[in-house]
């Protein structure tokens, strides 16, 4: 066999010491020249200068590959010569490493060993070279064949008492057409287990919209939010994790627009701005971002939203006509009497007490609210990641109703997705509980039997491997054991398992938190070149705003070893399901133009997939409330969502956490040990506290603390979770509330601490004590 070889690199320490950490105050800009010197040498030291020049060349390019980072869309027409951000740069650097994981380091390091290192260690060793096995009593992964893989699982599966006993996890990265294989290939074995990493996301997103306007998905585009007069940003850091949107809010703001920033911490991005494509970027100031910083307390934006509406229909009784679009309503909406009532019975000085915002500064925000024509709220995992997040959506969208700011240019609702293609995957048919005409589809096109039981989500998929439900888990990408709640339940569910897959481009926690027998099948990533039959592959993927392009890896891969995820999906589901199935696995193996000509045929929306795909740009998914004001809901119109007001109080000497990413990290990867714009440097355990709240507890800043949850279940018990030595940071949170990141905290969020109708995990908002380190 092959591996490709490259010239050494540095060596990675095994370990770090968290007790050296420096903090300094935080930044108040991003981006920047320091954010195009770190880019690169990041690249360098992974890649190596042609390597890097190479890949950063092509990255979100319409001839190149799509960004393995975050989902955020590229502006049509004509591409800057840089269109990546920071973080785009860290994310192409760690997937095309020179780096490589080849059996020799398998033999080298023993499990026991590889469980106790850091995840930053394991994520520096590099790419994996060959699929590797670990059987029961063995010390170490050892090689094996892709065909004895496909015939160690095909067995396991076979050998099941039924199909609902196996989950088959999905990570956002997945393609189109991999993602559409693999939910085939589950479908035709006869189990709708497909639990996905939007489980844990904005799955309260689609929950909500999907109620109120008849569809999961936002309904703006780029050119919508460069063009509003006023952009809602709530619980979200696009310096960190979505650092390309800045780009469009500086523009949006040339053209006038207003931004407000609602957050429990004042964060980087949404201070100032240093485009480092422009001069004023570089040498210059940049551009202020948020006009008007609403710092919430946590679990408080729904007591904000729905305040606001109280005091837009207020303004509306004084001047009837001059806030409430009412043609809107009477044409296209459902409930607006029952929200109006509800809303009216709402105590403005609950609001203040709720979201720690002062009745001055909700009326300023009303006022801009009523002032803009064109109204776009943004938002991500700082809203959704909560018991009422649902609720709290319902209220953001009630206040874009109220406006008639659906389906009109410049306004609407934008969930900023975070995995690049977590929504396509969505769309290709990862969910648990796809609908009767994706599935009748489905079994029209390729002659199966589709099951129409609900499968398990991602928390649901975590109780059945506990219970002894489910003994094999597949996880196509991602890292099931530290992206999941409750660290050491859903780490004993997975070592309960009798067989782990894991389909991976690098090393992670996941593939040290393993069934009686673990596989570790390597993948190419979006910046491989991916071949068969002589021909190069591409793929497909769908941005945050439903627009579908092609993806084209042109990097050599690290080993001719690693094999394509739709080629992987396609030869197991062969031996899987036997050569009589009626879906031609060879045919798509061989060919992903064979695959879009399928997805056509099946997803609503894709028709004439292969050559609309082609065009310089792609094509835009139909969204009918964006297009047509169309809404495909149980009422046939848009609905205004009524719910209680909730909220989340601070119980008497407590604080609510919220977990969240470092700015050098990208979900449960971690690029590097520093936190630039949160003024962290070299190290990950640190907890955010207001001075106040410090001083409250007897601590000082540069103490250390566990952090210990505590959770009421359903049966009335108090649980609590501990996890140790974090470093106390006095920082401008809410007082009563901290931050501190993930995955080192997500020991403490409870497996059922889950929100209503989304049954998300509810990271950002644990209730914790700090104690002394023990």
């Amino acid at each position: 066999m092959r591996f490709q070889r490259f010239a050494a690199t540095r060596d990675v320490p095994a370990d770090y010491n968290e007790h050296a950490m420096t903090i300094t105050p935080p930044k108040q800009e991003a981006a920047g020249l320091r954010a195009v010197l770190v880019s690169l040498q990041r690249g360098l030291e992974q890649m190596g200068a042609a390597r890097t020049a190479a890949a950063l060349a092509r990255l979100n390019q319409r001839n190149g590959f799509d960004c393995p980072g975050c989902a955020w869309p590229e502006e049509h027409g004509g591409r800057k010569l840089a269109e990546f951000c920071e973080n785009g740069a860290k994310a192409v650097a760690e997937e095309a490493t020179k780096r490589l994981v080849t059996p020799e380091f398998f033999a080298r390091h023993s499990m026991a060993e590889l469980s106790a290192r850091p995840e930053y260690w394991l994520s520096q060793q590099g790419r994996l070279a060959q699929p590797m096995v670990l059987r029961p009593g063995d010390t170490h992964y050892r090689p094996i064949s892709w065909d004895d893989a496909y015939q160690l699982i095909a067995g396991q599966l076979n050998a099941l008492d039924g199909p609902d006993q196996a989950v088959f996890y999905t990570s956002g990265r997945t393609s189109n057409e991999a993602a559409f294989c693999y939910q085939l290939m589950v479908r035709s074995f006869g189990t709708n287990n497909l639990p996905d990493c939007s489980n844990m996301c904005h799955e309260s997103s689609g929950s909500a919209l999907t109620e109120s306007i008849g569809i999961g998905k936002g309904s703006v585009t780029v050119d919508d939010v460069a063009h509003a007069d006023l952009i809602v940003i709530a619980g979200q850091n696009p310096g960190t994790n979505h650092p390309r949107m800045l780009s469009i809010l500086e523009k949006a703001k040339t053209n006038g627009a207003k931004i407000i920033a609602v957050n429990p911490l004042p964060e980087a991005g949404l201070i100032r701005f240093k485009d480092p494509q422009k001069v004023n970027g570089v040498v210059g100031q940049g551009i202020s971002i948020a006009d008007e910083f609403v710092q919430i307390r946590l679990g408080g934006d729904m007591a904000l939203f729905a305040g606001l509406g109280k005091l837009l229909l207020e303004a509306d009784e004084r001047a009837p006509g001059s806030v409430v679009d009412q043609a809107f309503i009477d044409e296209h909406c459902a409930g607006f009497d029952e929200y109006r009532r509800r809303t009216g019975d709402i105590d403005i000085d609950t609001v203040v007490d709720a979201t720690g915002i002062g009745r001055t500064q909700l009326e300023r925000v009303a006022a801009m609210m009523m002032a803009s024509q064109r109204t776009v709220v943004c938002w991500a995992m700082g809203l959704t990641q909560h018991t009422h997040a649902v609720a709290t959506i319902g209220e953001i969208t009630n206040l874009l109703l109220l406006r008639g700011m659906i389906g009109k240019p410049g306004a609407g609702v934008c969930p900023v997705r975070g995995h690049s293609n977590v929504q396509g995957d969505r769309t290709m048919g990862i969910w648990e509980q796809m609908p009767e005409e994706f599935l009748a589809a489905l079994d029209r096109e390729f002659g199966i039997g589709s099951p129409r039981k609900h499968g398990y989500d991602t928390v649901a998929a975590i109780r059945a491997m506990r219970d002894g439900k489910a003994t094999v888990f597949m996880g196509m990408g991602g890292n099931f054991a530290s992206a999941t709640p409750d660290t050491a339940v859903t780490e004993a569910a997975l070592r309960g398992c009798a067989l782990t897959v894991q389909v991976s481009t690098k090393l992670n926690r996941s593939h040290v938190v393993h069934g009686a027998t673990a596989l570790i099948l390597p993948t190419l990533g979006r910046t491989d070149r991916d071949v068969r039959g002589g021909k190069k592959q591409v793929v497909s993927v769908e941005d945050s705003m439903s627009m579908v392009h092609l993806s084209r890896g042109g990097l050599r891969p690290p080993s001719d070893e690693v094999r394509s995820e739709v080629e992987i999906v396609c030869q197991l589901a062969r031996t899987l399901l036997g050569p009589q199935h009626p879906v031609d696995w060879e045919r798509f193996a061989g060919d992903y133009d064979t695959i879009r000509d399928a997805i056509a045929a099946v997803v609503p929306g894709c028709d004439d997939y292969n050559r609309k795909v082609r065009r310089p740009d792609g094509f835009q998914l139909p969204h009918p409330p964006r297009d047509a004001r169309e809404f495909q809901t149980n009422t046939g119109r848009a609905n205004f969502t009524i719910e209680p007001l909730q909220w989340v109080p601070v119980p008497a000497g407590r604080l609510v956490l919220q977990t969240l990413r470092s700015h050098d990290q990208y979900n449960t990867t971690i690029y590097g040990l520093d936190d630039r714009y949160r003024g962290v440097k070299g190290g990950r355990r640190v907890v955010f506290v207001n001075p106040a709240d410090i001083e409250a507890r007897g601590l000082a800043a540069g103490d250390r603390v566990d952090l210990v949850s505590e959770w009421t279940d359903a049966e009335g018990r108090l649980q609590e979770r501990t996890a140790k030595d974090f470093l106390v940071v006095a920082y401008a949170t809410p007082v009563g509330n901290a931050a501190a990141y993930y995955p080192e905290t997500n020991p403490l969020v409870p497996l059922d601490h889950t929100a209503a109708k989304s049954n998300t995990p509810v990271s950002k908002a644990i209730i914790v004590r700090l104690e002394p380190a023990s």
